[in-house]
């Protein structure tokens, strides 16, 4: 642990490259001082502009653009970079494939092989599949080979809402250390010592009163107050901003665990069963520290890109009308709420395009911080909550479409308790025009389109006895309007004649493939799910949803007539070798290789090393 600060590493996180393309390549890194920062493209003229963004005594994020002088970067093409800080040149061979002299990445152009995942827990006992994903890279590169040329990753980068004990305690630790800026006193009785509030922090969250609760609910009537934060993980939830911000260094970073000291921490109370919960959320993470100079490896040495879903700001967020409600009428809970936006753009948001859009925000988020380096935040959540660009594309071959499937939401105005659409008219008419045109189109959901019907079944059994976010309604087809729309924009003849959907959120992998029961054009849409990277659903549960699905609903089924989407046929894919299944929880990030644009290979790349891969043909 380092203790003094003057002998903290000048690199705290990072380099991680982002958004990388002909016109500008993003790469952002954090330092633990002030610093005027450089990034060269070796053998190439370029130059680069900064932007940075104090956030601690000793903790500065920075966003280096990379610019070409004259001509267009090219494409496609390995490009080896140098960091130069206050002009010295940065030792990167940590961060250097075993090949290489130099970290190098691709712009993408026509997309051969993808990785793609979600879902990554750090105190999950599962193995780090983004460990496993930088080793297959670094084969790659031995062999003289690109490898993959884009890392997309669709939701629960990090879990604000599922922290483990040690976790929260070496947050607190972190701050400390850093010196990371507090933003100001919250109006929430939280005990003082931070021992005091392991596993009891969701006593102390907002909620709505049963008195107010709508008299035709259960809860109503069993007296029960509703929490605003409805993770059945909540004990530990982050509540304040500079909590987020030491949550994402310790998600991205291997120096951050060396200025705090996991190994000494300890649980100080009386439950049993939370020692017992302690013990082994501190095995997990002391085991995920370890892997985290391999991910950062990854990072450095191909364009990763993101999108949120709920944990990244918490369990259910923005699920009904009704959960806005609650929250936006607390101050303490849309603080909260907008503590993980902010943190989301600040260390996701940003480098997905390149601060061209987001980078609007950062004027008045800097205002924010008063003389006495304390964030006063209030002024700055009505340009936060009003920006509508978390979406965005890429105009690779195929294009890229990624959705926003949280904050631009379908709301169902009249039954607020009723799960709303994941996406608006006006987005879904975006994206039907985003589709047309094209033969091909990747498309980026965070929660499955085509998802397992038994599965989807059992949450709208809890959904008509009023508790949608008891089993996290998070399904397209759970929202009439939103789902027709989508699915009739599916089956138009105009849209591309193969359709790529990389969707996470559900902690187990599965490949269908669609296609319209009617109709002339040749279209198939992939369903291709990889979930999660460090997380996973209950196997022997999982087992028997499978089977439940398959005898329920079998291809002659009569049930898949009562189906939101039985005008398109949905095939399952079996994983191929011994043990064939549908449906794998086993935590994986996937490996998507295109040829000519279209789907050749679907494999997974688990935690432990091995490789799944799914079985294409028509089954």
């Amino acid at each position: 642990m380092i203790t003094d600060t003057a002998l903290l590493p000048i690199l705290l996180m990072g380099p991680m490259v982002r958004r990388a393309e002909q016109t500008g390549v993003c790469i952002q890194f954090a330092t633990s001082k002030p610093a005027s920062c450089q990034i060269n493209l070796l053998e190439l003229e370029s130059y680069s502009d900064q932007q940075t963004v104090a956030l601690g005594q000793h903790l500065y994020l920075h966003f280096v653009i990379i610019k070409p002088v004259s001509t267009i970067f090219p494409l496609d093409s390995l490009l080896s970079y140098e960091l130069i800080i206050d002009g010295s040149l940065v030792d990167l061979s940590p961060w250097c494939y075993s090949s290489q002299s130099a970290p190098a990445f691709v712009i993408p152009n026509k997309l051969t092989n993808i990785l793609h995942g979600s879902c990554r827990n750090a105190h999950h006992p599962a193995k780090d599949s983004l460990v496993s994903a930088s080793e297959w890279q670094n084969t790659r590169r031995e062999n003289n080979n690109q490898g993959a040329q884009l890392l997309l990753l669709s939701g629960d980068q990090v879990y604000a809402d599922d922290v483990a004990g040690p976790m929260l305690l070496v947050i607190h630790q972190l701050i400390e250390a850093l010196g990371i800026y507090k933003e100001q006193t919250l109006a929430l009785d939280l005990p003082d010592d931070i021992n005091d509030q392991l596993y009891n922090r969701h006593l102390y969250l907002p909620k709505t009163p049963w008195q107010k609760r709508p008299k035709l609910g259960v809860g109503y009537w069993l007296k029960k107050d509703e929490p605003h934060f409805s993770s059945v993980k909540a004990y530990n939830h982050l509540i304040h901003f500079e909590e987020y911000i030491a949550l994402y260094l310790l998600n991205f970073s291997a120096l951050a665990w060396q200025c705090v000291n996991i190994k000494e921490a300890s649980y100080l109370g009386e439950s049993s069963k939370n020692q017992t919960i302690f013990n082994a959320e501190k095995t997990a993470l002391i085991d995920y520290a370890k892997g985290l100079n391999e991910v950062e490896r990854l990072f450095a040495n191909v364009s990763t890109l993101m999108i949120f879903d709920d944990h990244d700001v918490t369990d259910d967020w923005n699920l009904t009308a009704g959960w806005e409600q609650a929250i936006n009428q607390n101050p303490c809970s849309k603080r909260i709420i907008n503590n993980g936006l902010i943190s989301y753009w600040l260390f996701q948001g940003m480098g997905n395009d390149a601060l061209i859009k987001t980078g609007e925000l950062l004027t008045p988020f800097k205002q924010s911080k008063s003389a006495n380096n304390v964030w006063q935040l209030q002024a700055f959540d009505k340009p936060l909550n009003n920006f509508n660009y978390w979406h965005y594309e890429l105009t690779t071959i195929p294009k890229v479409v990624v959705l926003d499937t949280r904050t631009h939401r379908w709301r169902n105005e009249s039954n607020f308790n009723e799960p709303s659409g994941l996406l608006d008219w006006e987005r879904l008419t975006e994206l039907e025009e985003s589709l047309l045109s094209h033969d091909k189109v990747i498309i980026v959901s965070p929660a499955p389109v085509f998802g397992v019907k038994s599965i989807e079944a059992i949450q709208a059994a809890f959904n008509m006895c009023g508790q949608p976010l008891m089993v996290d309604v998070e399904n397209w087809m759970a929202h009439e309007g939103s789902a027709k729309k989508l699915l009739d924009t599916f089956r138009r003849t105009d849209t591309p004649n193969e359709t790529l959907i990389l969707s996470g959120d559900v902690h187990y992998s599965f490949c269908f493939s669609v296609q319209k029961r009617f109709g002339d054009h040749p279209n198939r849409i992939w369903q291709l799910t990889a979930s999660g990277i460090k997380n996973e659903f209950p196997r022997k549960l999982i087992n028997v949803l499978d089977k439940l699905d398959s005898i329920l609903y079998s291809p002659k089924s009569p049930l898949n007539f009562f189906t939101k989407r039985w005008h398109m046929e949905v095939d399952k894919h079996q994983t191929k070798g011994e043990g064939q299944k549908y449906l794998v929880s086993d935590s994986a990030i996937s490996l998507i290789t295109l040829e000519q644009g279209n789907l050749a290979r679907y494999q997974l790349i688990h935690g432990d090393g091995h490789l799944t891969e799914f079985d294409l043909e028509e089954q």
